[in-house]
Parts: structure tokens; sequence; C-alpha cells
């Protein structure tokens, strides 16, 4: 195929005008899953419904960097391909990605202009699954107009699984496209962001999905479509467990050796030692709002607090278990009335979250320091 070779400092990819019918054939359709220690029933899905039906068939992977694609949307870019005359139907680039090295042989004197040969596999799609969906029904209701289209598309070849997810944070975190708890989940996998911030994110991760975490399955990561219960988004616990390792990093250096795992185990014992307290209002959501998203932060906040506390983490750090924490938290098994969720917002009034945040981290601090 004809290709359009560029150079970026150390960096080389191509442009190609693909013929629509030849690169639906050549790409393949991926989204983000989560698994969440069961197999949910797909819902049943209406048998006239046949973009629904695509969307249900798209492979899900947990090495998978893509959002679910979002039917409604596909569907307005089909009826946007069959309407649209004068203008172009995909006017910006599609970028897609093989993990095979392919050859390039120019053409006459041009550097840059040659042929490219297609890689065996099949391209994985970094930027574009909604109008190569589109352009899949578009296909199928006008097989007689297919032959008219060209996708314009950027192509990276010879490179790692991870230079794709890099690519798609690259582009998706510079503006508001997905939410930024599906961004969070990627943190680890790209070079450019800061260690603290992998470390923050890789500690999520064990929160979410260790089965020994008080918040397994609770902190809502936007990738599946669990049934199960959600506490608080994934970009919020990300935010505040952030600034504690921000806060605390040289100490974190010194005594946990900057390791995610054994950063886990200490907000896993707090959080342990938390719910061995307040166990009478841990979980129940419909009545209480201790396990909500807004106590949640402040319980992160008071962590924050507690670790400048040296005789408490030299406890913490000999018996390794939520004791220390359960013994310096009783005084909490008082509050858990001021947690129903009845009259909560009146018990602690404020303009927004931010501020509700602070006061229940001031009453909770309040409560144990004196």
């Amino acid at each position: 195929m004809l290709a359009t070779r560029i150079r970026q400092k150390e960096g080389m990819f191509y442009f190609i005008g693909y013929n629509a019918a030849d690169l639906l054939s050549k790409v393949r359709f991926t989204s983000r899953y989560y698994f969440e220690g069961e197999e949910l029933a797909q819902s049943k899905l209406s048998e006239h419904d046949d973009v629904a039906q695509f969307i249900a068939g798209i492979e899900r992977s947990e090495k998978g960097f893509q959002r679910l694609l979002n039917r409604q949307k596909v569907k307005q870019i089909v009826n946007f391909y069959e309407t649209v005359v004068a203008q172009p139907m995909i006017p910006g680039t599609v970028l897609l990605f093989t993990d095979e090295t392919l050859r390039f042989q120019r053409s006459g004197d041009n550097e840059s202009i040659g042929h490219l040969t297609e890689p065996k596999g099949k391209y994985l799609i970094i930027d574009g699954q909604h109008r190569l969906a589109g352009l899949h029904f578009f296909q199928q209701r006008h097989p007689d107009q297919i032959d008219q289209v060209e996708v314009p598309c950027i192509l990276f070849d010879g490179r790692s699984g991870e230079f794709a997810t890099e690519m798609f944070v690259i582009i998706n975190s510079t503006h508001t496209r997905i939410n930024r708890s599906h961004l969070v989940d990627l943190y680890e996998k790209v070079s450019w962001e800061s260690p603290e911030k992998k470390f923050s994110a890789k500690v999520v991760n064990l929160l979410y999905g260790e089965a020994d975490s008080p918040l397994q399955y609770k902190i809502n990561r936007l990738g599946g479509r669990s049934k199960q219960e959600k506490w608080v988004l994934q970009s919020e616990l990300f935010n505040e467990l952030l600034k504690v390792v921000i806060s605390h990093k040289r100490w974190m250096e010194s005594n946990l050796g900057m390791k995610a795992d054994r950063c886990y185990a200490l907000v896993r014992d707090y959080l342990k030692g938390v719910k061995d307290v307040m166990e009478d209002v841990w979980g129940h959501n419909d009545r209480y709002m201790f396990t909500r998203d807004v106590t949640l932060k402040a319980l992160i906040r008071v962590l924050d607090d507690l670790i400048v506390d040296r005789k408490l983490m030299g406890d913490w750090d000999e018996q390794r278990s939520h004791k220390p924490f359960t013994e310096l938290l009783k005084p909490w098994a008082a509050l858990g009335k001021e947690f129903r969720a009845e009259g909560f917002y009146e018990r602690f009034p404020a303009k927004g979250q931010l501020e509700r945040v602070r006061k229940i981290h001031q009453r909770l601090l309040d409560a144990i320091v004196g």
C-alpha cells in the first residue's frame, strides 16, 4: 500500500489513505474490562438492535485501554455518514497500531513516499473506534458506496503494547473526552507520568482488586458493567492518595521502601481499623454516609495526619496489623449517628463537596486528637 513516511525526532510513523473496506477487514475492536470476581450475564439485547449486538460482541480485556463503545454515538455517526454529501465523512485521521515491524520501500528518489507492507495480524485502534464502528454499519447498509470511501490513517508499527496505551493517554488526557478515572487506571503504564502518580495508581489498583482490601470492587473504575455497588470514583481516591504520597514521600522511602504493596498494606490496615470501629455503619449506604465518597476522601486525609505520628507508625510497622489503628480510632464509634443519611447535609453544611470533605475530616480528626 502507498504510504508517506513521517519522521519526528527519533520517532517514525506513516500516513495512509486506506480503502475503507480493506481497513475494516484489518482492524480489531477492543475495550477495557475489569473482572470483578464474577461473570456478569449479558443484558438482554433486542435482536433488532444491530449496533447493541455488535458492541456486546467486542473483545473485552484487562490489558485493553479503550472505552466501551457508546451505542448512541455510533448510531449518530452512521446517520452522519448516510446524510453527508459535500462534506468529508471522516476528515480527521484514525490512529492505528501494530507491534509488527513493517517494511517500507521508497518510491523513486523520494525518501518519504513509498510502499508499505501490511501486518499479518490486525491493527489495534488507538483513536477512532467509534468512527470505524460507524463505518462498519455504513458498509453493511450501503455496500455499493463503500469503495468510494478512503480513510485517512496514521500508522505506528514495531512498538510494544505500552506504546499504544501511552498514545491513548496522551490523546485523551489533554481534554475531557473520557472520564479521569479511566486515565488513572493507565498511569502506571506510561513513561512520562511522575513516579508519585504511577506509584499512587498502583496502590489504588491493589485497593480495588486485592481480596483483603476493605474497598475491593467498591471503586468505580468505569470499565465493566458490574452490578456491584460502587462507593467512590477511582480518580477521587487516587487524588487523595497522591497527596499522601507527595506529603510523606521521604518517610515512605525510608520505611516502606517506596513499594506499592507495602503502602497498600498501610492503607488496607488503616481502613480495616476504621471498619472494625465503625462496623455498625460501614457499607450501609442506604442508611449511612460513612462509606460514601465524601467520607472516604476525608478518611484518607485523616490517614495523612496520622502518618506524622511516628509512634503509631512504629507500632503498625512492628505488628503489621490493623490493631494499632483500631485502638486509636475507638472514639469514632460514638460518631455513628452523625453519619446517618437522613439529615447528613444539615449536620455537615457546606457550599460544595470540597468544603464538606474538609468539615468531615476535621470532625473525625478532632475526635481522636482532642
